[in-house]
């Protein structure tokens, strides 16, 4: 019986593979593999991070991220430029082995490949150049400070780019003394505009700088280059890039700019319209709108801005371009899935392109042809990280890579989007993931991952990574579950909205509800409840294991929050704090911030809790980390456990680190949920080296 089985698994791979029918392979792979997956299949997994396509679309240039070897020198996962032939498929590498590749754009000639890179340990980042044809990179900019961002010239003979000026000798001279004192946010240089001509894909001459007294984050060029778009503001600081940031236009022949745009919030990306007489662009409805939602369309010479935004979108809006002079296209998160619509530029229905929903895959921004009579995106699954497909508006569109063959071969744990009502009747969204080997009616452990942000949302795509292992947990005998808690995008601009000014409220009372849904189904085991996250998913994980401490046995906090009086004061965003989630000032609100904090409520915690974050990260200040850490500890708290990562920021860029993050992660709630050792009893050994795969002297 076995052997017929098998043969019957065989016939159906073989079926699939000869019918191109995708998604059958995963799970027929499934059915004979015997892996789960395991924390090394989460560092080895390679994602597709860019596509571009050709401007003749027989091409597309596309990246991969790939983790650095065990024995290598520590960093973040290396950059690879490939190439894939859309007719045939054939594939060619062309920037690989120990580099970051990142920014890639097609000249307009389309004869050549363009990148930023830095080659050399103490180089600077500077805009790179290789022929389609084949052939060696040559650097094509000679910039005394890293290149920022950059774009080429519509005519192909003039590269723009972006750049803070380099330190002077007097600086450098006085730093060699002892006197380099931080002027805190005072001593920043601006991030200005360059250009500089270019002859055979390489710049010649002498850069021209183009702004003083602006700080130019993002920029695109008019159809005749005269005019340029610059997404800029005031001063050189991240809370400016997130809630200061407008339009200006730059006119190349006059050499003067003026703001343009008057969007009171968050600005996306923008784009001339193809006979350079409109913009459209993405931006946040209101300064109190925490994520950019709604995409506009205004006259270059006007000053009115028409919202093409359904006026009830559930959505949000995340990128924007022409399909021609008359007409928008625009890509939105929406639940679960993205899609891509059209709109007419003076407004009304919007018309489906494509719907990830119908593909089975949630797909990125595209890059297209005039008119998108052809587009390529990376997209991902729950079967399938990262991929490129191609599309030409018909049929399905193609996918051109496969990265991590080997995923076919493991067993994947499936998945369901969940709906369930919170406590005041509104409708909430998520992600369950089952146990690998699921058998109804066994209790299992769960664990609950809450996305960080909270502008942020789960997609039905691929969502294991290093600080959220799902497939592997999973395949330790977990449930995981992904709520979309009401603060998420994804929903519309209302539900976010009714947050403002109550931090850990509602918001996280629907991750509570969403466990009490999941016991109530009988699916866990309400003694074994687990929550990790990072970030605004880190506060939960602190809120849940003071305030909410009955209802989780172990919390993963990463770069999480613990007090929000001091979060306001220490961190780089006290602007976008300020608009978008507390919606007063400190003084204003301080009985409430202070009770919304998990420090307030550490004393009655019973939950076990692991601390875990970047000793340089700026966002989210380490003293938060260590405010909670004292506090659980000047309680008697037994389980509490504080590990800090010397040079990371705002979540972990380093192999070490990441590695340490994910079985830290795995270590911890094996310990208390799965092997169910007592939260008052001795803490899982620190000292995780052994398990790192590294040859260690003695």
């Amino acid at each position: 019986m076995k052997g017929v089985i098998h043969s019957l698994i065989a016939i159906i791979v073989l079926v699939a593979m000869a019918t191109g029918v995708d998604r059958a392979l995963p799970v027929a792979a499934a059915a004979t593999a015997k892996e789960v997956f395991s924390p090394e299949d989460v560092i080895n997994t390679r994602f597709a991070t860019s596509a571009e396509l050709s401007p003749d679309a027989r091409w597309i240039a596309y990246t991969v991220s790939v983790a650095r070897p065990i024995d290598d020198d520590p960093g973040g996962a290396y950059s690879e430029l490939y190439i894939v032939s859309t007719k045939t498929g054939e594939h060619r590498p062309f920037v690989t082995g120990k580099v970051n590749v990142s920014s890639v754009q097609w000249s307009p000639d389309g004869k050549a490949i363009s990148f930023r890179m830095r080659r050399g340990d103490k180089a600077k980042t500077q805009v790179w150049t290789i022929p389609v044809d084949g052939g060696e990179a040559v650097q094509a900019t000679n910039c005394k400070s890293d290149v920022a961002g950059y774009r080429w010239h519509p005519s192909g003979t003039r590269l723009a780019y972006t750049a803070v000026e380099p330190e002077s000798e007097r600086e450098k001279e006085l730093e060699k003394k002892g006197y380099d004192f931080i002027y805190y946010e005072e001593d920043i240089e601006q991030r200005n505009l360059y250009m500089v001509d270019v002859v055979d894909y390489h710049a010649e001459g002498e850069p021209r700088r183009l702004t003083t007294d602006i700080t130019v984050w993002a920029f695109e060029f008019g159809p005749d280059g005269r005019q340029i778009a610059l997404g800029a503001s005031e001063k050189n600081l991240v809370d400016h890039s997130y809630v200061f940031q407008r339009i200006y236009l730059y006119d190349t022949e006059s050499g003067t700019y003026r703001k343009w745009s008057d969007n009171p919030g968050k600005l996306g990306n923008f784009k001339f319209s193809p006979d350079g007489k409109r913009i459209a662009y993405t931006a946040a409805l209101s300064a109190s709108d925490h994520a950019v939602s709604q995409v506009l369309v205004q006259p270059v010479d006007g000053n009115r801005a028409l919202n093409l935004t359904e006026p009830e979108f559930a959505g949000h809006v995340q990128w924007v371009a022409w399909k021609n002079d008359d007409t928008v296209v625009y890509l939105a998160g929406e639940g679960m899935w993205n899609t891509l619509s059209s709109v007419k530029a003076t407004g009304g229905k919007r018309r489906p392109i494509l719907h990830s929903e119908q593909t089975g895959f949630v797909f990125g921004t595209p890059s297209h042809t005039p008119g998108f009579a052809a587009m390529a995106f990376t997209a991902s699954s729950p079967t399938f990280a990262n991929e490129v497909f191609f599309w030409t508006g018909k049929g399905k569109p193609q996918r051109m890579t496969d990265l991590n063959s080997w995923i076919k071969e493991r067993k994947l744990a499936r998945g369901e989007i969940v709906t369930y009502a919170a406590r005041d009747g509104l409708e909430i969204e998520g992600l369950l993931y089952y146990p690998v080997d699921y058998q109804a009616g066994k209790g299992y452990p769960l664990v609950i991952e809450v996305h960080g942000g909270p502008e942020s949302h789960y997609t039905n795509g691929w969502c294991t990574n290093y600080s959220n292992p799902v497939q592997v947990l999973c395949g330790r005998g977990y449930f995981v579950f992904l709520p979309n808690y009401r603060s998420s995008t994804g929903y519309g601009v209302a539900r976010p909205l009714s947050t403002l000014g109550d931090p850990a409220g509602k918001e996280f009372d629907d991750v509570a509800d969403g466990i009490h849904h999941l016991v109530g189904r009988g699916l866990v085991d309400p003694a074994r409840v687990g929550l990790g996250g990072g970030s605004y998913g880190g506060y939960a994980a602190a809120w849940f294991s003071s305030y909410y401490t009955d209802l989780v046995k172990a919390v993963v906090m990463f770069v999480g929050i613990s007090d929000l009086v001091s979060k306001r004061s220490t961190t780089d965003i006290p602007y976008e704090e300020l608009l978008v989630h507390s919606g007063k000032k400190l003084e204003d609100m301080w009985d409430l911030s202070t009770k919304r904090s998990p420090v307030y409520y550490a004393h009655q915690s019973k939950t076990a809790v692991l601390i875990l974050g970047g000793a340089a990260d700026t966002r989210v200040h380490p003293s938060q980390s260590i405010e909670y850490y004292r506090q659980l500890q000047m309680n008697g708290h037994p389980a509490a456990r504080l590990v800090q990562y010397p040079g990371e920021g705002h979540g972990n860029n380093k192999l070490p680190g990441r590695r340490d993050v994910l079985l830290r992660t795995l270590q911890w709630y094996d310990w208390y949920l799965k092997d169910g050792q007592p939260v008052d009893g001795p803490m899982p050994p620190y000292d995780l080296s052994d398990k790192y795969g590294l040859e260690l002297k003695q």
